[in-house]
């Protein structure tokens, strides 16, 4: 056969499995019409290496009870959200005046309601692991560990040994890690945890470290949960750059909450169920993962838990975010690393500010991610003409994920505002409605604002034509970044 013929050939079969797989974006994955037009430009412009990017990248997860929930675990969320549903009414303060809020995330995702905590927030890493480090010698029955990043440094050292001490005294001990985020530790990093009965397990793990067609959907929590009486929740990972060690990123500004009181339990299952999934841990009892029963925690702060994930029916997070804005009648105060939002969230941001609601949004003023960095100002850049404040955060890097609105309810966890977080990632996100921890996330904004430039219009229109075109570029692929 002649070169040109087998020229032709290969052509033809790359433009047919192009074609197929273009019918799988269109027609069974069913993905929002951003990220389908995305995939479509990956898969006909580079035909053979968008066919590979799609099969790493591209697929979704089945839906359908994706943590194989029995039928009792089920019904038990289900008939404790709907009995939650029914009697919002009979709650006062700010769960009344935000029963709508309440409500989306009971029917949304069974985020179940618990009004007994209390909330200790830290915004210095430093801070957090002192205290974490401190709960954790506490520990005399069990310790639940879950993140997204553990690196092999200093920090990762540290928290590894304590664990495998409190594992020598008889303490149960689980380590859950993300595969993706914490592809820098070997898998012998924890073998004297293991060695005196720590448990260890990779979600999503890789094929021989090499090869993991689930990278692109990363367990993004930070969960610690110890004797089922403390929880954490927040955007800390564990790595010595989160203590403000590394000198390229500066200091690490991040937000976590402390929990104690009934969502303890609520964290507690979450973690549960994603350590199942895991390892296929059998869960024997519902009520010791899931109830979180009578607590008589002296705590006042209602919470609900929300997570969301590539296997939700529907964005969790977005929706509470979402109902926050467009609820907001004075005040909305948002700090995250990434603004890559869809056109909904955007459209819910103008049209706040248009009603005369202060929108702030506070990013960093360095990437991490420059392309992603890229897509983040073309966004942000669009919201100026509207009138919302941007504030880029020049101390160091800003990785907090909060939304505080009206100094009454307030957001923290592990959720960006980019299509990652919104439709591929596991995340979970602890919303409080209490003013006075709202209030203390809105004054943090406002010292944090000392240390940032503000983004004016003027300022946006002086670009080069080099940055304008980073941008176009970046907020063209953004849907599938």
């Amino acid at each position: 056969m002649e070169i040109g013929n087998i020229t032709t050939l290969i052509l033809s079969i790359a433009t047919i499995v192009n074609i197929i797989f273009a019918g799988i974006v269109v027609f069974i994955e069913r993905r929002d019409i951003g990220s389908t037009w995305a995939w479509l430009m990956v898969l006909f412009f580079i035909p053979v290496v968008g066919f590979l990017v799609y099969i790493f990248l591209g697929r979704q997860l089945k839906q359908k009870n994706f943590f194989q929930l029995t039928s009792e675990e089920l019904a038990f969320f289900q008939d404790t959200a709907d009995k939650q549903f029914q009697d919002v009414h009979k709650h006062d303060g700010l769960l009344q005046t935000y029963s709508n809020l309440v409500k989306m995330n009971l029917k949304s995702s069974n985020a179940l309601v618990t009004t007994n905590n209390e909330v200790k927030i830290y915004h210095d890493g430093q801070e957090k692991f002192d205290a974490l480090f401190a709960d954790i010698r506490k520990a005399t029955d069990e310790i639940n560990i879950e993140y997204y990043i553990i690196k092999p440094d200093n920090l990762g050292k540290q928290l590894r040994d304590l664990l495998t001490e409190k594992a020598k005294e008889g303490v149960k001990v689980r380590v859950l890690y993300d595969e993706v985020g914490s592809r820098r530790m070997s898998p012998s990093f924890f073998s004297e945890l293991i060695k005196h009965g720590g448990e260890v397990a990779a979600f999503f793990p890789s094929w021989f470290r090499l090869i993991n067609l689930r990278i692109n959907n990363r367990n993004h929590r930070k969960l610690c949960i110890i004797d089922g009486k403390v929880g954490y929740v927040g955007g800390f990972n564990v790595g010595d750059e989160y203590l403000g060690l590394n000198e390229r990123m500066g200091y690490w500004r991040d937000t976590h909450f402390r929990i104690t009181g009934g969502a303890v339990a609520l964290i507690q299952g979450r973690f549960i169920m994603d350590w199942s999934k895991a390892t296929n841990y059998e869960r024997n009892n519902i009520e010791d993962h899931f109830s979180f029963g009578p607590d008589h925690h002296p705590g006042h702060s209602a919470i609900q838990i929300i997570s969301s994930g590539p296997n939700s029916q529907t964005e969790h997070l977005k929706y509470m975010y979402l109902k926050m804005i467009l609820k907001a009648k004075r005040s909305i105060f948002i700090q995250t690393p990434y603004f890559i939002p869809d056109v909904s969230f955007m459209d819910a941001c103008k049209m706040a500010a248009l009603s005369g609601v202060d929108v702030r949004i506070m990013i960093p003023n360095k990437p991490d991610h420059p392309f992603v960095y890229s897509a983040t100002l073309s966004h942000v850049g669009e919201l100026l003409p509207y009138g919302v404040k941007i504030l880029q955060y020049e101390k160091g890097f800003m990785h907090a994920k909060t939304i505080v609105v009206d100094e009454e309810v307030a957001s923290v966890g592990t959720m960006n505002i980019d299509p990652r977080s919104f439709r591929l990632n596991f995340e979970v996100n602890a919303l409080v409605y209490d003013a006075d921890i709202a209030k203390e996330l809105y004054e943090l904004f406002l010292q944090d604002s000392e240390v940032c430039m503000e983004l004016t219009k003027e300022l946006y229109s002086k670009r080069t034509m080099v940055a304008k075109f980073k941008q176009a570029v970046a907020r063209l692929l953004s849907p599938i970044l």
